[in-house]
């Protein structure tokens, strides 16, 4: 059994007594003061995340566009230096292989950021696209990295005060590079995965430890909270943010997962899925992620099936809990399009007792 990988921040985790978790081979930080705690910290105030287990790589060269438009569900034309852009990476069937945000640095020259779980996977699917004639590298660099996460309606506040430039001129899905986090460069972008407003911070690995303690001493006086990946979950929950595993995987395509906006079937560069695609967008995919409002008493939890009113199997859970801001039973589950209207009455196997359960809107929480 190969041992547990560490990110840049692990000895900081344990000196602030984390509880540590073995998360997909990597020795990651579940929760601090406790999981609804730091989901509240997030909701109210503002909430910091080691999410350095998160791979990276950089594509290259002047057929960069080229190969990228040929792997990625979005349309990578659209891009430009300082802006992001999430996207899906597919298989002829049009099942999933990965989600991801693709950055434009340069002329040519992008950064990807990948499931931790699939980063090697990623970078040689990536590679295996690769024309013989063509000029372009790609490179896993993750290594070089560490992702720290400033997350919450003060997550803004807090950053300015590290640094000297204005980060109120960074909007949505954009970033700035080397910016000065207090001393250290970093790679800033408005980005997330918890429902709020915040940053997604890409620094040196060596300088991590430092650019966390200061992130801390200036942000613990505005209600800065650690968090741990058990409030990373329950936050991207409530905002109906795909979970890789879960509710999207190799046989779950982007569409059957709500992802359509960033499926661009009438791309004219084709890509691989990309048929496959256009005929389930052109019918209508046979399956679709729903939220879930448990009536009976009960949690649905990933892989709990579920039946229609009269008894059939209808589809399975991907993700549930009880929501620390709604205070429900929530879930979401992939289920036959027959049953995916709002109101439709469900009933989720929960042991040896089918609970009821109705279709409700997502995402659960939108901030206002």
């Amino acid at each position: 059994m190969s041992e547990l990988k560490e990110t840049p921040l692990f000895g900081q985790h344990q000196r602030d007594g984390a509880k540590m978790v073995d998360f997909g081979g990597w020795h990651m930080p579940v929760s601090y003061a406790g999981i609804k705690e730091e989901h509240r910290a997030v909701r109210e105030e503002a909430g910091l995340f080691d999410v350095s287990h998160m791979g990276e790589a950089i594509v290259e060269g002047k057929d960069a566009e080229a190969l990228l438009q040929r792997v990625m569900t979005n349309d990578i034309s659209k891009l430009a230096p300082e802006k992001a852009q999430y996207n899906l990476m597919c298989t002829e069937t049009g099942g999933t292989v990965d989600d991801l945000l693709v950055y434009q640095l340069a002329e040519n020259r992008y950064f990807l950021v990948l499931n931790a779980a699939n980063t090697d996977k990623d970078v040689a699917w990536i590679q295996r696209h690769i024309q013989s004639d063509e000029d372009v590298e790609v490179n896993d660099v993750s290594s070089s990295y560490a992702l720290i996460a400033l997350q919450g309606p003060k997550a803004e506040a807090i950053l300015n005060d590290l640094t000297s430039f204005d980060v109120r001129e960074i909007k949505f899905f954009r970033f700035k590079e080397n910016v000065d986090l207090a001393g250290v460069p970093a790679l800033v972008s408005r980005t997330g995965y918890t429902g709020e407003d915040g940053f997604e911070i890409y620094c040196p690995a060596e300088e991590a430890e430092a650019l966390w303690e200061a992130l801390l001493s200036y942000g613990e006086p505005l209600g800065l909270q650690r968090a741990g990946l058990g409030a990373r979950d329950t936050l991207r929950f409530e905002a109906r943010l795909p979970l890789y595993g879960q509710e999207i995987t190799a046989n779950i395509s982007p569409l059957e997962a709500g992802l359509g906006f960033a499926v661009k079937v009438k791309k004219e560069t084709p890509f691989t899925g990309q048929k496959a695609l256009a005929v389930e967008k052109e019918a209508g995919p046979a399956r679709r992620l729903v939220g879930i409002e448990m009536l009976d008493r009960g949690i649905p939890r990933y892989g709990y099936d579920v039946y229609d009113s009269e008894g059939n199997h209808v589809g399975t859970v991907t993700s549930g809990t009880q929501s620390p801001t709604l205070e429900k039973n929530l879930g979401l589950a992939l289920v036959d399009t027959s049953v995916a209207e709002k109101g439709t009455s469900l009933y989720v196997q929960v042991r040896k007792r089918r609970l009821e359960a109705v279709v409700t809107e997502t995402p659960f929480y939108k901030r206002s």
